[in-house]
């Protein structure tokens, strides 16, 4: 698995909030894709780190968080 912190470069990303985020402001998970990356980052500190996770390893994630 490849990923990272990144602190760079993340503003210019076109950032979402994910639908699972509670709307009361606790747990609340932002992301993004990029060229063959996927960042999640926590949404309160806004500016944050953010973690960059492959493209593939981010599919394989989701396909296994959301076996019913």
């Amino acid at each position: 698995m490849s990923d990272s912190q990144s602190p760079t470069a993340t503003s210019d990303l076109d950032w979402f909030k994910s639908s699972y985020s509670g709307s009361g402001g606790g747990e609340c998970v932002e992301g993004a894709a990029a060229d063959s990356s996927v960042y999640v980052r926590d949404s309160k500190p806004g500016q944050g780190l953010a973690l960059r996770v492959g493209a593939g390893e981010w599919t394989e994630f989701v396909s296994f968080a959301t076996r019913g």
